[in-house]
């Protein structure tokens, strides 16, 4: 019976409606357990006397759990693309990633050639402490054998994680080493960041860049200590990349933009049937609010991303660089059941200052919905600024007078194409068959010691040069069933060396060194930098 009065207020959750006591907190709403009011709408009676009968008068046993499993998406499908039922596990990983941090042992992995290979070590984390080294080959887990048959990353991470204070046993063949080596670690807290790239893109121009890839708790922290860093190495103004940011919690993208904006300019607002009008001002504290300022955005950042550079170019306080953004204008609130799976249903919209909801229109069904962004490419959208077609029933004014549209997405102030001049069957089939990932991974494993002296994406790219490290790339791809391909375009010929020296800094050194080398010959940053000069 205890499952059954479960269902029946999940059931009352979705057929009421009437939600009491919301807090505004994440783009998405604060995590809580709401209270609601009874109904006496026929129809959550008959929910209630359909689950009562099946409880009590069903011929044979039902397991209710799994029917519940199946059920609640169907529901949640009826009312918008954003309200969804979520398994106790995806709910784990997606409270991990907001969170800011898990329990784990501060690994990163890759799964090749079905052995679990330490790509590197986390800073700090427990794996660290014990002298577990990038390079080592995870083979067992608490004595259970985790290599030579294929297993999917998932499993490996499930193992690996677990309770803080809790410990771990792997045993790893490492290069040197005539046996195993094991190592007991107790796991702890590892940090999920933020920020992945802060440095100075322009030193001579006084340039700062900041990668922001998702609002969780910890963003505004990162975001304050990264600005800081800046500042004392000679920032006076500012590119924020949000490209792919799918958003987060609303209250960080709140924090984020009141430090850019003066007092009393309009952050966002949120409004919903049972939800009243919220708004959000800038408090005038912020740090920021003259700094010369770029927000870079694409067709992959949305929600909490979309309200922070909505709040941007609304107010004309900086240049919105790139393409047309997702168009999630929804807010949901994340509502947990017992067994740990939970709900996200979409109280209320969210409105730009200048009046705007930028969600995009549904479609005919969810698959419609989730095909808007190939649909998008389809039509050229990637590569002109002249193939959007903006809604004409929704045009709303920025503060000084510039027109801006609802209704689908931010559309940027400077239209940036997507760059498909280095794009190339050869290059495509690399990919397809991992072999770029693969061949860094044992590049660097290969050269460890001598990577190890080189401390900037300079010195690697340096000694990659002399290396003849393409050349080996290609020789790789031979022998693993892609033939070079001698007809190459120059600018498909950058792309491979791009790619294939991209992936060795990466394993090499960290995420921000990967990020200032790509970014070199990235359209978009260097639209990005050319507007603030």
């Amino acid at each position: 019976m205890k499952t059954l009065k479960t269902i029946i207020r999940i059931l009352f959750l979705l057929t009421m409606g009437f939600f009491l006591g919301i807090e505004v907190m994440i783009g998405i709403f604060k995590r809580h357990q709401p209270q609601f009011a009874r109904s006496g709408s026929p129809g959550s009676q008959k929910v209630e006397t359909l689950i009562k009968a099946i409880d009590r008068k069903y011929v044979d046993a039902v397991d209710m759990d799994s029917i519940m499993d199946r059920v609640l998406p169907t529901i949640l499908q009826e009312l918008d693309p954003h309200s969804a039922y979520y398994p106790a596990e995806e709910t784990q990983e997606s409270n991990d990633e907001l969170h800011g941090s898990f329990s784990g042992i501060g690994i990163q992995f890759s799964i090749q050639e079905d052995t679990v290979r330490v790509n590197s070590i986390i800073h700090g984390g427990p794996s660290e402490k014990v002298g577990v080294l990038a390079g080592d080959r995870i083979i067992l887990i608490n004595d259970s054998l985790f290599a030579g048959k294929k297993i999917p990353s998932n499993e490996v991470v499930k193992n690996l994680k677990g309770p803080k204070g809790t410990s771990v046993k792997i045993s790893v063949m490492r290069n040197g080493e005539p046996g195993l080596v094991d190592f007991n670690i107790v796991r702890g807290d590892i940090p999920v960041k933020s920020v992945d790239a802060a440095y100075m893109i322009s030193p001579e121009e006084g340039i700062g860049y900041i990668m922001i890839n998702k609002f969780a708790e910890t963003t505004f922290a990162e975001m304050l200590t990264s600005l800081a860093d800046l500042s004392s190495k000679g920032m006076k103004k500012l590119i924020i990349d949000m490209r792919s940011n799918t958003g987060g919690y609303l209250g960080a993208a709140i924090q984020m933009a009141n430090q850019f904006l003066p007092k009393n300019d309009l952050i966002v607002y949120t409004q919903g049937a049972h939800s009243p009008i919220a708004k959000q001002y800038a408090d005038g504290h912020g740090h920021y609010q003259t700094i010369p300022l770029v927000v870079m955005i694409d067709e992959s950042s949305a929600s909490a991303a979309e309200v922070f550079t909505g709040a941007i170019q609304d107010n004309d306080r900086g240049t919105v660089v790139g393409r047309r953004s997702f168009g999630k204008g929804l807010v949901q609130e994340p509502i947990d059941f017992a067994d740990g799976s939970s709900i996200r249903i979409t109280i209320a919209r969210y409105y730009t200052p200048s009046g705007r909801c930028i969600q995009k229109p549904y479609g005919e069904s969810d698959e419609d919905y989730a095909m808007d962004i190939v649909k998008r490419y389809e039509h050229g959208e990637f590569f002109s600024a002249d193939s959007i077609k903006q809604n004409e029933n929704e045009v709303y004014k920025t503060k000084g007078g510039r027109t801006v549209y609802g209704g689908g997405g931010i559309m940027p102030d400077i239209f940036v194409a997507q760059d498909t001049t280095g794009y190339s069957q050869y290059y495509a089939d690399v990919v397809r068959k991992s072999l770029i990932n693969k061949f860094s991974f044992k590049y660097v494993d290969t050269n460890r010691a001598a990577l190890a002296k080189l401390k900037t994406y300079a010195e690697i790219e340096q000694y990659l040069d002399a290396d003849n490290a393409l050349s080996k790339f290609y020789e790789y791809a031979s022998k693993n069933g892609v033939k070079r391909d001698t007809r190459l375009s120059a600018p498909a010929r950058k792309q491979m060396r791009t790619a294939v020296y991209g992936n060795i800094i990466y394993d090499a050194l960290d995420m921000q060194d990967y990020i200032a080398f790509i970014n070199q010959s990235d359209p978009t940053i260097i639209k990005a930098v050319e507007t603030l000069k």
